[in-house]
């Protein structure tokens, strides 16, 4: 009994003077000695991190660029499973707008328009994966534990919002002189650069919704005549020094995803796909020489040059892994060139939102009649350019290009090339019939391939997005691919929903997939 009123008189005590302080109980379990608030720099730096989409994953073999061929490390299957959410990452785009606030922005500040646009790309990336979201409902804590999912319709509708109002709110701070961010890691701060993202995300979304192009609600054609047509208050990127492209920098320990420390284990585990260097060889591109290796079973046995376009071959996705692996391993299939991914640790920038993108998405708009007096070849021809200048490829002159010679040991990659000379004229090769903009359908087409050729290894699921509305390049199934030899359509809500949101989830499926989470249901932006 002693103990227990001591223990009492002890708590009497420390609520007097609890009392006598005025302090809350909450400012009593304040840790003096860790920070209590995240600056909205710091915030606005994780953001970026959360929504960077890397190369070197399994998007590449949904991209049929480059293939697993070995079981252990992946396969090419389109049995999708669940999409990427971001929810927390939204979060903190709320948190980041509060402490800007909180630490005296005016309204209209950098992480008020940035968090606009941050919205708009992150919701509009599950959406472009699963159909239907919650958005409206998604971020209100415990008032939205259930949230309703918001048509696909409606969640690009309001990202359209989100964007014009960046948009605007950008111009008011350029204006005002505010010029800069901090925790930027792609511009430096330069808010003038980031005016160019968004409004370059809002072409990119206007071409997703190619279909859609009669919906009064979406105005899809007006919007882009819009944008397109008024430059000054809708910047748009003009060169690739606009890029929002993520850079690696290995004094931080932030490594390209091929690199020389993991090319033993990557160097030979995948291979190039049909896919990609099918089209490459087809057009005489001379970004094959940068990007892949040739067959060395062509080159060594067969005695064909390094340099002819025959000896470049990717594999068929549709394969079976185990005949792709017995291929590879026989050298008939060519490797990701070696001296450009894994020579050193920060191999290339990486591509989130581009101008070669953009130059080609004007183009596809224009060559679809969306902007009266438009000049397609125009677009058409400078996201070419721009694409072969992102591989240090000159317009008229000579191109170094390494090919991989393994030496007595393969699990290092420091040296063992041989190199060639290799002549590059953008004018011979736009002059190929294939290539040069021919306008209408055809013109569409070359637009379609060109653009698929300059999102290798950039901006995550972009090349598949484009395929899965166009069907340009065509994309091969079989045994390898699974799926009843198919392409996936869409991706799963995440299997969470099922017992935590039941009745808004199971509503969902009913009025987009005939109540099943169907990879090959079709989403309203496709129908």
């Amino acid at each position: 009994m002693k103990n227990i009123f001591q223990t009492g008189g002890l708590l009497l005590t420390l609520a007097l003077a609890t009392t006598s302080c005025n302090k809350t109980l909450d400012e009593l379990t304040v840790n003096e000695n860790k920070p209590n608030a995240v600056p909205a720099s710091l915030l606005f730096t994780g953001i970026l991190n959360d929504a960077y989409e890397a190369p070197n994953g399994q998007y590449e073999a949904i991209d049929q660029y480059y293939l697993n061929n070995y079981d252990y490390y992946g396969n090419n299957r389109y049995d999708f499973g669940s999409g990427t959410t971001y929810y927390t990452t939204l979060k903190n785009v709320g948190l980041m707008e509060q402490q800007a606030l909180a630490a005296g922005s005016p309204t209209v500040n950098p992480y008020e328009a940035l968090g606009n646009f941050f919205r708009a790309y992150l919701f509009t990336r599950m959406s472009l994966e699963m159909g239907d979201i919650p958005e409206s409902q998604a971020l209100l804590g415990l008032d939205g534990l259930t949230p309703m999912y918001d048509l696909q319709k409606a969640v690009f509708v309001q990202s359209f919002k989100w964007l014009e109002t960046a948009n605007a709110d950008l111009t008011t701070l350029l204006a005002s002189g505010t010029t800069t961010i901090n925790g930027d890691i792609y511009f430096g701060g330069d808010l003038s650069k980031w005016q160019k993202v968004v409004n370059t995300l809002r072409i990119r979304l206007l071409l997703e919704l190619s279909k859609k192009n009669g919906d009064a609600d979406l105005n899809v054609a007006g919007q882009f005549a819009s944008i397109v047509g008024n430059p000054t208050k809708y910047p748009l990127m003009t060169s690739a020094a606009d890029n929002m492209q993520y850079t690696y920098v290995a004094a931080t320990n932030n490594f390209y995803p091929n690199n020389n420390r993991n090319f033993g284990q990557d160097g030979s585990r995948k291979n190039m796909a049909a896919t990609y260097v099918g089209l490459l060889t087809q057009l005489n591109d001379p970004r094959v020489f940068a990007t892949c290796e040739p067959a060395r079973d062509l080159v060594d046995n067969q005695k064909q040059s390094p340099t002819a376009f025959s000896s470049f071959v990717g594999a068929d996705p549709g394969l079976d892994l185990g005949v792709m692996y017995v291929d590879a391993g026989l050298q008939q299939y060519s490797f990701l060139n070696r001296k450009r991914y894994f020579s050193t640790l920060t191999g290339e920038p990486d591509i989130q939102i581009g101008y070669p993108e953009l130059a080609l998405n004007i183009a596809e708009g224009i060559n679809r009649g969306w902007l009266a007096g438009g000049n397609a070849e125009t677009y058409y021809a400078a996201g070419i350019q721009a694409s072969m200048a992102f591989y240090g490829l000159p317009a008229n002159g000579t191109y170094v290009a390494y090919f991989y010679r393994p030496g007595s040991t393969d699990v290092t990659v420091t040296a063992n090339y041989d190199t060639y000379n290799i002549p590059v004229s953008y004018e011979s090769y736009y002059a190929q019939t294939a290539v040069q903009y021919a306008g209408g359908s055809t013109g569409l087409t070359q637009i379609l391939q060109q653009k698929y050729l300059a999102l290798f290894r950039h901006s995550g699921l972009e090349a598949y997005y484009n395929y899965r509305r166009t069907g340009v390049p065509t994309f091969t199934t079989g045994p390898g691919t699974g799926n009843g030899g198919r392409i996936a359509l869409r991706f799963k809500y995440p299997a969470s929903e099922r017992t935590a949101n039941t009745d808004n989830y199971q509503a969902a499926l009913t009025s987009q997939y005939g109540g099943n989470d169907d990879i090959n249901g079709v989403m309203y932006l496709l129908k």
